[in-house]
């Protein structure tokens, strides 16, 4: 019986994958084509596979919407397996990098960096996102484990609430003081039209080992999301696990912030859904998080290019429209208690 359960579900999860590679791909054309100018998906297609210098519209193609898209698929796989990475291992169904104060401190460090490190070349801001991000990921894990209750996931979301606050506060005042309002406002509300073709491969690499590892590591996760004494039981070194799903989100976070600013939600709201289709274990989860979250962060910008043409509504606002009430859906659902 068991073993039947089994084939079921892998024989769901294939399926579920290629409906996703399917929509991204889908998706990933109607991007690279639609925008304050409409392109043809012959064009768009042409362009990528037969590419003619002296065209106007295979120059946009190459130069600004492919690498932009590109650029979606990187972010939005990155912060969905985060997100599935924290429920599993926190046992928290509202865990996310952006409500957890990790996107915060990654972005205090680039508020830092436009003040005081203009020159800072994009790898060493990679470096400074990191170091951000591990920052407030260490207070947040402080606040949360402070007191006579210890930590609990509520308390983990309340201290990644608290700590998000403080250094969005800090960032302002850097905005204010060094004059950065229009670069940070920018910066904040979440974008990739600025992505570049010699960034993207700065940051590709640590995105391919940081999802190679979650994928690595979902069999663990599983066993973690059960419980920690029943992981331990079962031989499970939880404390290496804990460390290396911690450096994956750290990784994964950072370069998030760098290219697209602190977009929250997608980490929440990915796992949720995929979960819904190919159940509790994260052999299953991690993996389509990572295709899904990239078709819905590629979809959320396309949708930001096309409501309010020739103007683009940041991708941040569009994620914050859907999550908001995903989020609440959830506290519901739950019956979280703060």
């Amino acid at each position: 019986m068991e073993a039947t359960k089994g084939n079921k579900g892998s024989v769901n999860f294939m399926m579920y994958m290629l409906v996703g590679i399917c929509l991204l791909i889908l998706v990933c054309f109607l991007s690279v084509s639609y925008g304050a100018a409409d392109i043809s998906m012959k064009t768009a297609w042409q362009a990528i596979f037969s590419f003619d210098g002296r065209s106007t519209e295979h120059q946009t193609i190459l130069t600004l919407r492919l690498p932009r898209t590109v650029a979606d698929i990187i972010v939005g796989a990155s912060l969905a397996v985060c997100g599935a990475i924290m429920q599993g291992t926190t046992k928290n169904p509202l865990a996310d990098s952006g409500l957890m104060g990790i996107s915060s401190g990654a972005t205090f460090s680039m508020a830092v960096v436009l003040a005081l490190f203009p020159y800072f070349s994009y790898f060493q801001m990679l470096l400074i996102s990191f170091v951000g991000a591990s920052l407030t990921t260490g207070l947040t894990y402080f606040v949360a484990s402070s007191g006579k209750r210890g930590m609990t996931p509520q308390r983990l979301v309340l201290a990644g609430i608290s700590i998000s606050m403080l250094f969005g506060a800090l960032s302002s005042y850097l905005s204010i003081k060094y004059k950065l309002g229009h670069a940070l406002m920018y910066f904040t509300a979440g974008g990739t039209a600025g992505a570049k073709w010699s960034e993207l491969l700065i940051i590709l690499p640590f995105c391919l080992v940081g999802l190679l590892l979650s994928v690595m590591l979902s069999p663990s996760v599983t066993l973690l999301s059960l419980g920690e004494e029943v992981a331990v039981g079962l031989g499970l070194n939880t404390q290496r696990v804990k460390l290396i799903s911690t450096i994956i989100v750290l990784i994964l976070t950072g370069l998030s912030v760098v290219v697209i600013g602190p977009v929250s939600f997608v980490g929440l709201i990915v796992p949720h859904i995929v979960r819904f289709f190919v159940g509790v274990d994260y052999r299953y989860i991690i993996p389509a998080s990572i295709l899904y979250g990239a078709v819905l962060t590629v979809t959320a910008d396309l949708i930001g290019r096309v409501i309010n043409r020739p103007f683009e509504t940041p991708i941040g606002i569009i994620f914050s429209l859907i999550g908001v009430p995903f989020f609440l859906y959830l506290v519901r659902k739950e019956r979280c208690e703060f």
